[in-house]
């Protein structure tokens, strides 16, 4: 089961050129901002699909860190970052993907001559092709 919620312990390092942020429990996670509150925006967003990439290959979610057991130095301080996945993974998963397709150059015509739109028209058809009813 997979959880709703996450928080982990981000190290935001500070430098003239911006913040830095690194997360010790998840190696290759890291983000960036010009200043405290896009790095926590940034960190948001990593941590987000960091997440999301872990749980959708099956791969372990580690415990986060206490704080109390982490070091920083003079330029870095520790912020918890706070997750909620529902709409990470709803967004994730509604998310359009580009398809190329052929067809006959004549059914394009006329097809483009009556305005259809090709991206509603082939879900419509998937969908009743595999019998997706997706009225609730």
């Amino acid at each position: 089961m997979l959880a709703d919620r996450y928080i982990f312990p981000a190290i935001f390092h500070f430098a003239d050129d911006g913040i830095s942020v690194e997360f010790p429990d998840l190696p290759g996670c890291f983000s960036y901002g010009d200043d405290e509150l896009q790095a926590v925006t940034n960190a948001k967003e990593a941590l987000e699909l960091h997440i999301f990439g872990l749980e959708d290959d099956s791969d372990p979610i580690p415990s986060p860190s206490h704080i109390r057991e982490i070091t920083v130095s003079d330029n870095e301080t520790i912020v918890l970052i706070d997750i909620w996945m529902k709409p990470v993974r709803d967004y994730m998963q509604n998310k359009a993907i580009k398809k190329t397709l052929t067809i006959p150059k004549w059914l394009n015509d006329i097809a483009v001559e009556n305005d259809v739109n090709f991206s509603q028209l082939l879900q419509v058809a998937i969908k009743n092709y595999l019998g997706i009813n997706t009225r609730n």
